[in-house]
């Protein structure tokens, strides 16, 4: 497989450091909704003394991981549907499987399609 080269997002104020967190923070949605389905519900409280006399609730824990997933899952999808509505599952493809553009069989020109992505993680970092 081909090296994966990094965008060039300069023009809009993305370093490659920031480039390189947000599209590895995609790369990790696939990841986060498997995890989100395995926590499928809430148990009743079961409150657990730590260390000193701190209290420990499981399932606060449990629902602030649930809520933090869909976050991030939301953050992820609603970046890549304003990008383009249209051509939105075809990004979310490419961001985060990393399929590549000539395996995408997408409707718009390469130029086109790395245009959109540029857009797709500049409002990605506006959202993040």
């Amino acid at each position: 497989m081909a090296k994966e080269r990094n965008l060039q997002l300069l023009d809009y104020d993305i370093s490659d450091n920031r480039y390189r967190e947000l599209k590895y923070f995609c790369r990790q949605y696939k990841e986060k909704q498997k995890i989100l389905r395995s926590i499928t519900e809430l148990s009743s409280p079961q409150f657990q003394v730590t260390r000193g006399d701190a209290i420990s609730d499981k399932t606060a824990k449990i629902a602030t991981k649930r809520a933090q997933l869909t976050d991030d899952i939301k953050i992820i999808e609603q970046a890549a549907l304003e990008a383009d509505g249209e051509l939105y599952a075809y990004l979310l493809k490419n961001v985060t499987d990393g399929v590549a553009y000539e395996y995408l069989d997408i409707p718009v020109s390469r130029a086109g399609f790395y245009a959109l992505r540029r857009r797709f993680f500049y409002l990605l970092d506006k959202r993040r």
